[in-house]
């Protein structure tokens, strides 16, 4: 009995001993998680008055954040089947060519309007056209009408018509004759951006006609028939052409079915098939 009074003495004072063995450890255990929290805490909000202290880091911690969420934002939009989500472009409306018919004075938004019903197309960007050439005729000076009607002629307010011998745009300017005069709009490519290729047209024109010393005659240099015996009516219909936007923007009513085939050729020029575009050709290489 005394042996068993021993032992059971002895496995009491060990429990005892593990027991506040392992209080001691766990006790230790906490204090230093809590110190480590303490660091972690301290730490973080050092990095955060440091990053705060710092616009160049602030902005690009912004940047990160804005794109992390855009990039969740078109995921979530792409598993719902909205395509335009992820491919939206806001600023996108800075490139079109359109004006409102309402920011025109009365007779450029009676012509825009007539035009857009003869040649059936908006009438925004034709607004925007008219307003063009109305303000760059005046610092040409050339009348606008002149310079709707040859766009009417050679393209019908198609700016990606192209010929077959690439004259291109609006007033079917041969880019790769005239690619100079693009240099100023970025290459040319702006070809096919409306107001570019209207105002290289323009410049086309002013120096056809300041070469042939009529507008008639320097219509003909336009279109490439400076030297053969007739334009195939060319100038006729673009004058003919004027003479309806000239009538519309004056107040007269002009059917919108109007012809712009002159009654008889004019004195001496033979009736001929007219020519594949306007190649501006001869007019600057002569």
């Amino acid at each position: 009995m005394h042996v068993l009074d021993m032992l059971h003495r002895a496995w009491q004072a060990t429990a005892r001993s593990l027991k506040v063995f392992t209080e001691d450890v766990g006790r230790g255990l906490l204090e230093v998680s809590h110190n480590t929290l303490a660091l972690v805490g301290l730490a973080a909000i050092a990095v955060l008055v440091f990053t705060l202290g710092r616009a160049d880091i602030r902005h690009e911690a912004e940047v990160l954040a804005l794109q992390w969420l855009q990039t969740r934002h078109e995921a979530r939009e792409q598993d719902s089947g909205n395509v335009l989500a992820a491919v939206s472009e806001p600023d996108a409306v800075a490139r079109a060519t359109a004006v409102p018919l309402a920011d025109l004075p009365r007779p450029q938004a009676t012509l825009a309007n007539w035009i857009a019903r003869r040649y059936k197309v908006a009438p925004e960007p034709v607004a925007a056209l008219v307003q063009e050439s109305f303000a760059i005729g005046q610092r040409a000076g050339l009348d606008p009408t002149l310079i709707l009607a040859i766009i009417a002629v050679e393209s019908s307010f198609n700016p990606f018509a192209q010929s077959p011998v690439g004259a291109q745009g609006l007033m079917q300017v041969m880019t790769r004759v005239h690619d100079d005069k693009y240099e100023a709009f970025g290459g040319n490519h702006a070809a096919f951006d409306p107001i570019s290729n209207l105002r290289v047209g323009v410049q086309v024109l002013k120096d056809c006609i300041a070469r042939a010393g009529s507008v008639q005659e320097g219509l003909r240099y336009y279109v490439g028939a400076a030297l053969q015996d007739g334009d195939g009516g060319y100038a006729g219909r673009v004058m003919a052409e004027q003479r309806h936007m000239r009538g519309v923007a004056d107040g007269q009513r002009v059917p919108v079915n109007a012809s712009n085939v002159p009654a008889t050729p004019p004195a001496g020029e033979p009736v001929a098939q007219a020519p594949l575009g306007p190649l501006a050709l001869l007019a600057s290489a002569r």
